[in-house]
């Protein structure tokens, strides 16, 4: 092939600025849609920060994509630049829980975040203990700032309550004397606070609010607001109505909604076309979809795979037989007798029960499946039952796809 020859696409006929369609990117003031009530309550509850005086510590909970992190990072980054407009030195630190799991990762996570040059203080990666990152982070507050904000995105998914003990009652066990400190938690699961240090509680859910999923309305402005990432004309009319129409009725998920727009662009790509039709949106839903669950259980186990497709066999089971197609939930040992079948089947040996039960449990974590405890009476006890959330259709294709 000669160097002349077109090998690369030298000007990409759909997309303009595709960045404004990734997860990561983080929207302007102005593209932040539907959400004004909540960031209004928000920045009440910790409105005190920009005078110097103690936030309100704050839970927020609300589905997967409804914006929870996004309004939070807001007011934080507006808290900072009002109150040093009032003389008020704030800070505010992000920590995503699903990556530092650990009472030791978050400590220095936002020890390594607060700190400035000035401090000479040396924040490490790792190679001391979590009673000393706590020392240093005490030390950098009390010397640079007066406020200090701390957002815990997927609080629930903290080993355990251990830094938000240390956190919400720092200022009163005399470990910091000029920084006030206020705590934002993030979880998608409304039930989270339940399982809380009954100590924890009391200081940390001073004020609490729910995120509801976007309406199609909502997700139509939102998409409309960052349509400027294709190219002018690109986009059908139909489009964006379409997909705000199919997210809102599904799950009123923007982060979803807006992979779905993109890859309707990248279909649109794919097939030579000049415009994003409307039939490409109903293609990249189902992309998205399949993309995201295999996303999810990338990397896992074989077993782990297999105790997920003995619940994904009596999911298509239960849906073929009732006509609602509603997910409903099945005991630890039916999941495991179905488990045992397909290990057979594989020719391979089958876990305990009790490891399988683990394996349901690391799902749940992930949010493929829910898990719930029932009581059956004396002649019972308790019990647990697991449900698919996922598209028990989706799940057995991508479990198929799967390979070691």
């Amino acid at each position: 092939m000669s160097d002349s020859d077109d090998l690369f696409i030298r000007t990409d006929p759909i997309f303009v600025n595709k960045e404004l369609l990734e997860i990561s990117h983080l929207p302007e003031e102005g593209r932040i849609v539907g959400r004004d009530e909540e960031i209004g309550q928000l920045a009440n509850a910790v409105n005190p920060a920009i005078f110097g005086q103690s936030p309100s510590n704050v839970l927020i909970y609300g589905k997967t994509g409804t914006g929870k992190s996004l309004c939070a990072k807001y007011v934080s980054r507006r808290l900072v630049s009002t109150a040093e407009e009032e003389g008020v030195e704030a800070v505010f630190a992000y920590v995503d829980c699903a990556q530092d799991t650990t009472e030791t990762q978050a400590a220095q996570t936002i020890a390594s975040s607060v700190n400035t040059d000035d401090t000479e203080i040396y924040i490490p990666d790792k190679g001391i203990s979590t009673a000393t990152y706590y020392k240093r982070l005490w030390r950098i507050l009390d010397k640079e700032y007066d406020v200090a904000l701390i957002i815990l995105d997927e609080i629930d998914k903290l080993e355990d309550d251990a830094i938000l003990m240390q956190l919400s009652r720092a200022g009163e066990a005399g470990k910091v004397t000029e920084c006030k400190i206020g705590v934002m938690g993030i979880s998608n699961k409304i039930k989270y606070k339940d399982r809380m240090d009954e100590r924890v509680k009391s200081s940390l859910c001073e004020r609490e609010f729910v995120f509801p999923p976007y309406n199609a309305s909502q997700l139509n402005q939102i998409m409309t607001a960052r349509s400027d990432a294709f190219r002018e004309a690109v986009l059908e009319d139909g489009v964006i109505p379409r997909a705000a129409a199919l997210a809102a009725r599904e799950h009123g998920d923007a982060r979803k909604a807006i992979d779905i727009l993109r890859y309707a662009g990248e279909i649109a790509q794919a097939n030579g076309a000049d415009t994003v039709r409307e039939d490409f949106v109903v293609q990249a839903r189902e992309r998205a979809e399949v993309d995201r669950f295999r996303e999810l259980i990338r990397g896992s186990t074989p077993h782990s795979r297999y105790a997920l497709q003995a619940l994904t066999v009596l999911s298509l089971e239960h849906c073929a037989d009732d006509l609602s197609h509603e997910n409903d939930g099945f005991r630890t040992t039916r999941v495991y007798d179905v488990y045992e079948q397909i290990c057979r089947q594989e020719g391979t040996d089958a876990l305990s029960l009790r490891r399988v039960r683990d394996l349901l449990k690391e799902h749940a974590f992930l949010d493929v499946i829910e898990q719930s405890r029932h009581s059956g009476g004396s002649a019972e006890g308790s019990y647990t039952e697991h449900t698919l959330l996922e598209n028990p259709k989706v799940v057995k294709d991508v479990l198929a796809d799967t390979v070691d």
